[in-house]
């Protein structure tokens, strides 16, 4: 075949190809110049924790390690996301990450780790494409790709590359479009591996991506099981047996190390999960028996699956800050799609009703579940940032509306009737779409990543300072700098306002220097601290260095009699 043929044939590919390595070198660029060999710091206590345990995981093999001090201080000594049980701190959050990332590095180099959430958005990009492609075909699926590249959501996440989430999606993407080719029917012939190749394929991806994030089981599992309801032919039984076989090969690792880590197999490092895991698993033994399904345990089931509660008002109002809002340009596009899309139902194949029930289920359960919940991650909690949670969970939502926002641009620019101004409108849409993304990714709030490089830059001056006045075997209370400050010092998470916590410091003091590093003390609070709280503990607080215009480091003493 020659150059200009093949180029003429694969045309989107290489498009897709060349935008898929921009964004890879887009994406990658952030840690690149603003980590260096001694300053690896990431933007949330998540991020840390699976950076620092898939890097211990790549080169030792393990997932804890030991603190010594702890045995002193009831285990208070660790940064969130982080537990200590006996002297050993081990992950708290899913343990995906850290067992993918890690053995990636293990086989590379522990520096590829801030890289290889790019890389796999990348991969995912093309995946995605594939995926929407078997299901609307290459038009629709090609301009859906090209609103996915600039998405504001997938390209933060990506930067933020230690968050688990855009590794769970893009695990998910291949797992699904896998999960396609092993609906299809195949041959008798031998020399068709398909029937059996993407069985298994599906069953690793969709493994991977529930070890990554297993608390997504609450939708994956109905979507699975619709999924498999309306292709029980296609599929049979043999695929079926090799798709089950594969996930649960991605789950052994993970209950090994949940046995190691935690004392059973089926634990993990959430205690409030594990109580709930425990609790359903009765409930559901008590549930076969039609006799006990009462109204009683019904409702408590619903408790335990919405554990921190079901609001539908508030979901209502985060919808609205966080989709409708905060990315209007794909909101009401896809809207506007979604009836367009709808008005041609008696055209619909089976994978277009398959594709349209399945995303209002999947958007159903994650809007009013996440967005039930309350969650602060920007200090000012009157803020609807990026950075907010819920940006990073919804991600499934916001990619699942791309297809209709495709369908009503390309239904949109039909009005015109040459060719030549359809496309040229097609592409300025494109570009307009690129243009307000990419804002607002950079700069479109207080979290966008400009603003966050710029702080980060103050930051690391702010570290080498505490720094040079803390011993290096040092332990830090803080409230929000653990991230910074951890591992190159040990920390604790907490204030002065709890009398067990201040006997523990009080307990720690006579062995290793304790400092505590927060918002500078006004006077009156000084003295409070001095001659009540900490007095009643034996303890003195002593100011070492203003820091930073808001932040000061004190070191706390024994009040020695």
């Amino acid at each position: 075949m020659k150059l200009k043929e093949f180029i003429q044939k694969n045309t989107i590919y290489l498009i897709l190809g060349f935008l898929s390595l921009c964004f890879f070198l887009s994406a990658s660029s952030y840690n690149y110049l603003s980590q260096s060999d001694n300053f690896i710091k990431w933007g949330s206590p998540d991020e840390t924790a699976n950076y620092i345990f898939a890097k211990l995981y790549a080169q030792e093999g393990s997932m804890r390690f030991y603190e010594k001090y702890n045995l002193y201080a009831n285990d208070i000594i660790h940064p969130r996301s982080m537990r200590s049980d006996a002297g050993i701190i081990k992950p708290v959050s899913f343990l995906g990450i850290i067992l993918i990332f890690g053995k990636i590095a293990s086989l590379t180099s522990y520096k590829v780790l801030p890289y290889l959430t790019p890389s796999l958005a990348a991969v995912g990009i093309i995946f995605y494409f594939l995926l929407l492609k078997n299901i609307f075909g290459p038009k629709i699926s090609y301009l859906a790709t090209l609103i996915l590249i600039p998405f504001p959501a997938y390209i933060y996440y990506s930067v933020r590359s230690m968050f688990h989430n855009v590794l769970f999606v893009v695990l998910l993407i291949i797992g699904l479009y896998y999960a396609i080719l092993m609906a299809r029917k195949y041959g008798n012939s031998s020399r068709e591996l398909g029937k059996y190749i993407y069985p298994a394929l599906a069953g690793l991806f969709f493994g991977l991506a529930i070890i990554t994030r297993t608390s997504e089981l609450l939708w994956i599992i109905p979507l699975l099981l619709f999924l498999w309801i309306f292709n029980i032919k296609k599929i049979g039984f043999t695929k079926l047996i090799i798709f089950i076989i594969f996930l649960f090969l991605c789950f052994i690792p993970v209950l090994y190390w949940n046995q190691i880590l935690y004392q059973s197999p089926f634990n993990g490092g959430y205690a409030q999960m594990n109580a709930s895991i425990s609790r359903l698993a009765a409930i559901s033994t008590e549930m076969i028996n039609p006799l006990s399904a009462n109204k009683k345990l019904l409702v408590e089931f619903k408790n335990i699956i919405f554990y921190f509660g079901f609001h539908p008002l508030l979901s209502i109002k985060t919808i609205y800050y966080y989709f409708i809002k905060m990315f209007y340009w794909i909101f009401w596009p896809a809207i506007a799609g979604c009836f367009i899309f709808l008005y041609k139902w008696r055209q619909f194949e089976k994978k277009h009703w398959l594709y349209l029930l399945s995303y209002l289920i999947i958007s159903a359960i994650l809007l009013l579940y996440y967005g039930s919940w309350q969650f602060y991650d920007n200090p000012d909690q009157n803020q609807a940032t990026i950075g907010n949670s819920y940006t990073r969970y919804w991600l499934p939502v916001y990619l699942g509306a791309l297809p209709f926002v495709s369908i009503f641009i390309l239904k949109l620019t039909r009005l015109f009737k040459k060719r030549l101004y359809i496309n040229l409108s097609r592409f300025f849409i494109i570009i307009l779409i690129y243009f307000v993304s990419i804002w607002f990714v950079l700069f479109g709030s207080e979290e966008g990543i400009i603003t966050i490089n710029k702080k980060n830059k103050d930051v690391k001056k702010e570290f080498n300072k505490v720094l040079e006045l803390t011993e290096n075997n040092a332990a830090i209370i803080t409230k929000y700098h653990d991230k910074l400050l951890f591992p190159e010092r040990k920390v604790i998470v907490g204030q002065f306002d709890n009398k067990d916590m201040n006997s523990q410091y009080r307990n720690l003091v006579n062995y290793i220097p304790v400092y505590y590093y927060n918002f500078t003390l006004p006077p009156i609070d000084f003295d409070y601290l001095n001659n009540k709280r900490l007095k009643e503990a034996g303890l003195r607080l002593a100011q070492k260095e203003e820091i930073t215009e808001d932040f000061t480091l004190y070191r706390l003493m024994p009040i020695r009699e």
